[in-house]
């Protein structure tokens, strides 16, 4: 087969297996992975990026690497397909209160201060950066929406959720899901935010008053240095950074930093980043979350 044949699709008639990724068949897709989304690739994982990779190609009729490479990289049609193959090479993982030590530092530390803003007439606002189908930022949206209910206030805040996986967020913007998520919201939260939708076989809606506070949008974490400064209460920003070297984790963490308003918080997965300093921030919360405050302008 020549060069100008393996540039085409093959028409596979069954599931052949794949050809074996050699080491650096394996350097150049780890390279194009961390170019693009700043995502790191060990070793180790080759089996989940060959059978990621595998699958996407299978479904396109690749039946080799290099051919399927260049097509990626070969201008706008490329970029299409590389937001379909990002959804595989991304972990999406997620739940309702996910982590209930660090939304209990949200709740005592973080909301107090965005009720007192709104009864000043203010807006609340929170990121959830990373949000996958949005259960995260929804968590964040029904904790403050009560919060203020609560209060007697006005819901005069909202919840932005970025990911980088178009896929992801198609679910997040639906925020419909199945009845294995319903468990984990709180029954008192359940109630008042969630509609059970007809014939879905238990599944459920986030409530659409809910819904309209909560937007989402498709970013890279890696640009976070280009948000608007000092307009958000919270980022909340969890299991994110494992995907990325330390120099990568500081680069980022320095970008979070210029969103938040002064006073506003940054939270973070429990041991995601280690020794961790700025010179705007300073740590809150307790020894088992893992959350910084802004403290300068």
């Amino acid at each position: 087969m020549t060069t100008a044949d393996r540039s085409l699709p093959a028409l596979w008639t069954g599931l052949e297996r794949l050809p074996e990724m050699d080491e650096a068949q394996f350097d150049r897709w780890a390279a194009l992975l961390k170019e693009r989304t700043g995502m790191i690739m060990p070793r180790e994982r080759k089996s989940f990026l060959v059978t990621s990779v595998g699958l996407r190609m299978r479904e396109l009729g690749y039946e080799h690497y290099q051919a399927y490479y260049d097509y990626l990289t070969s201008g706008l049609a490329g970029n299409v397909e590389w937001a379909a193959l990002v959804d595989r090479l991304t972990v999406h993982e997620t739940r309702f209160f996910r982590d209930p030590r660090a939304l209990q530092f949200v709740a005592d530390e973080c909301i107090p201060q965005m009720v007192e803003r709104v009864r000043k007439g203010e807006h609340a606002q929170l990121w959830s950066a990373g949000c996958s189908t949005g259960e995260e930022a929804f968590t964040l949206a029904m904790l403050v929406d009560h919060a203020l209910n609560e209060a007697g206030l006005p819901g005069l805040f909202g919840v932005i959720g970025t990911d980088i996986s178009l896929y992801s967020l198609a679910t997040a913007k639906q925020g419909a899901y199945p009845e294995r998520r319903y468990k984990h919201i709180p029954p008192h939260l359940r109630e008042r935010y969630t509609v059970r939708i007809p014939d879905a076989k238990g599944g459920f809606q986030i409530c659409g008053p809910l819904r309209r506070r909560v937007c989402f949008a498709q970013f890279n974490i890696l640009d976070a240095s280009c948000t608007p400064p000092g307009s958000m209460d919270l980022v909340y920003c969890q299991n994110v950074l494992i995907y990325f070297d330390r120099e990568t984790r500081a680069k980022i963490l320095n970008g979070l930093v210029r969103p938040l308003r002064r006073g506003g918080v940054l939270v973070l997965g429990a041991g995601e980043m280690i020794g961790w300093e700025h010179p705007h921030m300073e740590r809150a919360g307790s020894p088992d979350v893992l959350a910084f405050r802004r403290v300068k302008d």
